[in-house]
């Protein structure tokens, strides 16, 4: 054995936790933190819920489109959450501590919904572009069935390839330091503690985030010069106008989720990760899926219809 592994063998370490260090902040902007990622919890849940419940509620709004906006919708809401509560506990109790088995479950179920939502994104573009291009035959393309497809397919297909890359993340050795440099089990900071070649490692992250990030982006970008070229030879202005209208949310949130993912994973990759790091990922988490909600319900004329009879005419009094 050559001295460069033995320093290495003395370097590892049995880990069975880790220390989320978060972002360096006094006790009261902690508190101040603390406070403001509630807020942003409940309303992400709360917002996300709401419009699950009328999709469900409202059978005007039981069409493929509204079916696949409540699957965003719980999709968000499991984002968010396998994130935020810890963060908040931690800020709170002050004890940043993840277990080996809490850390590696916590970044696959983020992978994972990181990778549904991408899909659902395409999904839901393809769906614009069917009723759009092809109206007629819009609701043979679109049946039930094939919406439960591209659900399902939509919620499972990113399952085992983030399994994998969570399993090699944690099948390396790491080195005596504990602490990860984030505030959530993210793969890059994580990286960061091997006493190992992570080239492995870092060639599967970015093969993934090409085919689970960069593949469905490009469908959604066809899928929209198709759509705007069909919509530009409309004689009626408002059916240009409508045709517009349904599809400016989905671009809208298509534009928050993948720009931020972007910055965020096909930067260059520091020799240590920054603040500014920990703050496009805390973009990429929190933003999206709290203002999606928001996005749909302000833009969306049926879904604010849907919002008036079932919820605001039921809850005030006559």
């Amino acid at each position: 054995m050559n001295p460069y592994e033995e320093t290495m063998n003395l370097n590892q370490t049995v880990v069975t936790e880790f220390l989320l260090l978060g972002f360096s902040a006094s006790p009261e902007q902690q508190i101040l933190l603390f406070v403001a990622l509630l807020a942003i919890y409940l309303v992400t849940v709360l917002g996300n819920l709401l419009i699950i419940l009328v999709t469900l509620m409202d059978p005007t709004l039981h069409t493929s489109m509204y079916f696949f906006l409540s699957n965003l919708s719980a999709l968000e809401m499991g984002y968010i959450s396998v994130t935020v509560p810890k963060m908040m506990v931690s800020l709170i109790s002050g004890d940043k501590h993840i277990t080996l088995v809490g850390c590696a479950v916590q970044m696959c179920f983020f992978l994972c919904f990181g990778s549904t939502e991408s899909s659902f994104l395409a999904t839901m573009a393809y769906d614009r572009y069917v009723a759009i291009c092809n109206p007629l035959y819009y609701p043979m393309i679109m049946n039930k069935k094939v919406c439960v497809l591209l659900a399902v397919t939509s919620w499972t297909i990113g399952i085992p390839a983030q399994v994998v890359q969570t399993s090699l993340v944690f099948s390396l050795p790491f080195c005596s330091s504990k602490e990860i440099n984030h505030f959530f089990c993210d793969p890059a900071p994580l990286l960061l503690l091997a006493c190992a070649d992570t080239s492995i490692n870092e060639t599967l992250t970015y093969t993934i985030v090409i085919f689970f990030g960069l593949v469905p982006f490009a469908l959604i970008l066809f899928s929209y010069i198709r759509i705007i070229a069909t919509i530009l030879i409309l004689p009626s202005d408002e059916g240009k106008r409508k045709s517009f209208s349904t599809c400016s949310s989905h671009l809208i949130v298509v534009a928050l989720f993948y720009g931020s993912g972007i910055l965020l994973y096909l930067r260059p990759q520091p020799s240590e990760f920054p603040e500014n790091g920990k703050l496009l990922s805390m973009f990429y988490t929190l933003l999206p899926a709290m203002l999606n909600p928001f996005i749909y319900s302000l833009r969306n004329r049926d879904l604010q219809t849907a919002l008036k009879r079932n919820v605001w005419y039921k809850m005030t009094p006559h």
